[in-house]
């Protein structure tokens, strides 16, 4: 074989046992010459690249197996039953066609004999909890952008962990599969935005990396809904103007990126090029919280709707004191019989966690917006966080204030020594009522995505 037609070659890892081939053929499959795994990754740049994406593979779905083994190959849906959307679709779902955010109702057509479980975001939390604390025992520059998914930076590590980035994070989700029980895949690269593409490419269990060299290459034939930021609207208006891959993008100035479409426009020019300067950042400052539940029937009136804006006021609340958070906007979300999604806010005086507060607030909102429409879900959340020290403050437009603040301050007590369900208000009861918060989001879920 001539040396112009001789295979490229690469350093690999194997990831089973951590072992490196120094130079192996990339268009050859090898096993490991030491294990005989065939999980070999191979890359130019693989020994140099340390920002990571590490995400958890179908993570709800995956605890649920792992907690009930008589599931393992059965097809599992996590999310709200017949009226609800899926948050979590196992492997085996997804061979039938389940995605995240389906509809239920779509989700049971395609796939009528999956085995359906309600989310416990406290369980995935705790468990959420375990995972990053492994990872933040190889590299402290770990920013969480979920429940199951952060980045890390792993530069200057390879003297501390006696290994590249990259083996280092095949030890740490083995631990994490190990330790844990869950599985993960890892996106390799030299900035936040490829890292999280690369995660994305090899699941589950996967390893994907994307270099310098290969950045704008790799990114030329991908759907231009690859540069984060890029949704529904905005994807419109860019196939509008004959923009449908981002190597539409690589050949476009800036300035021009920026007058079409706005401030976005910088982040397409910059991503489609593989640039991106964002540090990470440890510690994400949370922006908003939120709770909210689908129903089993549609809701047209506020004798149904009330008591569950209660509970879920109730359910907000008890999160943002278990987090020393309050927060000064209070968002109403309503979702109509055919999902067209409604978002109403207002902006209170001074911040709040008190429940009867949310509550009150959320009432005023949804009062408005009951005019025959049937809805399929409501939900309430407040962003403008700060610490609670300020929060709930006396209010001479408000004389009550100050006695509802001691009476909810009194439930606490209660609900701290007997369980949530010791104490309750009458307004949080009605024929109807149907707790079930089917992608209640978590404070540490709510900072600006990746």
């Amino acid at each position: 074989m001539t040396e112009r037609n001789a295979p490229t070659r690469h350093p690999a890892l194997c990831r089973d046992c951590y072992s490196w081939l120094e130079d192996m053929p990339v268009a050859e499959t090898p096993r490991c010459q030491h294990c005989s795994s065939p999980r070999l990754s191979a890359h130019a740049e693989i020994r140099t690249l340390s920002i990571a994406h590490i995400d958890c593979d179908a993570f709800y779905a995956t605890v649920e197996k792992r907690d009930n083994p008589e599931l393992l190959s059965k097809p599992v849906i996590v999310g709200g039953g017949k009226r609800g959307v899926v948050s979590a679709a196992c492997y085996v779902a997804r061979t039938y066609g389940v995605r995240s955010a389906m509809p239920m109702f779509k989700a049971l057509k395609a796939c009528p004999h999956a085995v359906v479980i309600k989310p416990d975001m406290q369980k995935y939390s705790r468990i959420g909890k375990e995972i990053r604390s492994l990872m933040q025992s190889v590299t402290p520059l770990v920013e969480p952008i979920s429940i199951d998914e952060a980045f890390l930076d792993l530069s200057g590590t390879e003297r501390l962990h006696h290994a590249p980035p990259a083996e280092t994070l095949c030890r740490l989700v083995a631990r994490i599969e190990t330790e844990i029980g869950v599985t993960a895949s890892i996106g390799l690269s030299y900035n936040k935005f490829l890292a999280k593409v690369a995660s994305d490419l090899d699941k589950p269990r996967g390893f994907a990396a994307i270099g310098r060299s290969d950045a704008i290459a790799f990114l030329k034939e991908r759907p231009v809904t690859t540069i984060w930021g890029v949704g529904k609207s905005l994807h419109e208006k860019l196939r509008h103007d004959g923009i449908e891959t981002v190597g539409h993008l690589q050949g476009m100035e800036e300035d021009a990126l920026v007058r079409r479409y706005g401030s976005i426009g910088t982040r397409l020019a910059r991503f489609a090029l593989g640039r991106d300067d964002r540090k990470i950042e440890p510690h994400s400052e949370t922006k908003s919280v939120s709770c909210e539940t689908t129903f089993s029937e549609d809701l047209t009136t506020m004798e149904a709707l009330d008591p569950i804006l209660w509970r879920l006021a109730e359910e907000l609340s008890g999160r943002l004191k278990t987090k020393a958070l309050s927060g000064r906007t209070i968002v109403l979300k309503l979702k109509t019989a055919d999902f067209k999604q409604i978002s109403r806010q207002v902006h209170q005086p001074g911040p709040t966690q008190m429940a009867d507060t949310l509550y009150r607030a959320g009432r005023r909102l949804l009062e408005r917006e009951l005019d025959g429409r049937a809805f399929r879900l409501i939900g309430i959340g407040v962003s403008d966080l700060a610490d609670p020290d300020g929060a709930d403050l006396p209010d001479l437009a408000d004389p009550g204030l100050d006695r509802r603040r001691k009476v909810e301050s009194a439930m606490d007590a209660v609900r701290a020594k007997l369980g949530k369900k010791a104490i309750t208000k009458g307004r949080g009861f009605g024929d109807r009522m149907e707790k079930q918060c089917v992608s209640a989001r978590l404070p540490e879920e709510d900072s600006d995505p990746a």
